[in-house]
């Protein structure tokens, strides 16, 4: 019964890995946007996604878990349907970042880098957004929020659904 359940799970990465590769004919070359393709398909990048994208592309697993784990724009672990990002860059810094942080993180009950167990939202940290002038700043799903207070930050999160 296992291996029937993995074979399913296989198939269905194996059948998302060869779309994604063959849309760049399976060139090497092209493993960043192969990763980033898979990653806007699942949300993350699990170890049987990175095997598969190794065997197809005759890559060394190696140097694929390597692209994956040193980009940023790679998740390892499963996140949320949400994703928030607060800048904690200098000028957001200065301008209250910190305690807007420490307020997401109390509505959401949850710590930086961490996905709620309902896996609706993740929340992360960045260095800069870089929109300086309008610090602090948010990312909700690639929208930016500035200066949000906390009614604003409340009406963001019930509407994500």
């Amino acid at each position: 019964m296992v291996s029937k359940t993995k074979n399913k799970k296989s198939t269905k990465f194996s059948k998302a890995v060869k779309k994604a590769a063959g849309s760049y004919q399976k060139d090497k070359d092209m493993l960043i946007q192969i990763l980033l393709d898979l990653q806007s398909m699942f949300g993350w990048l699990s170890r049987e996604v990175l095997t598969e994208v190794s065997e197809q592309l005759e890559v060394p697993i190696t140097q694929v878990y390597q692209i994956a784990s040193y980009y940023k724009a790679f998740s390892l672990m499963p996140r949320g349907r949400h994703i928030i990002k607060v800048c904690l860059g200098t000028a957001c810094q200065v301008r209250g970042s910190p305690q807007l942080l420490n307020i997401i993180s109390a509505m959401l009950n949850m710590k930086p880098h961490e996905t709620s167990e309902d896996m609706r939202f993740t929340l992360e940290t960045v260095n800069c957004l870089g929109c300086c002038a309008m610090g602090p700043v948010v990312e909700v799903d690639k929208t930016y929020h500035t200066k949000p207070s906390p009614s604003d930050l409340r009406k963001i999160f019930e509407s994500a659904k």
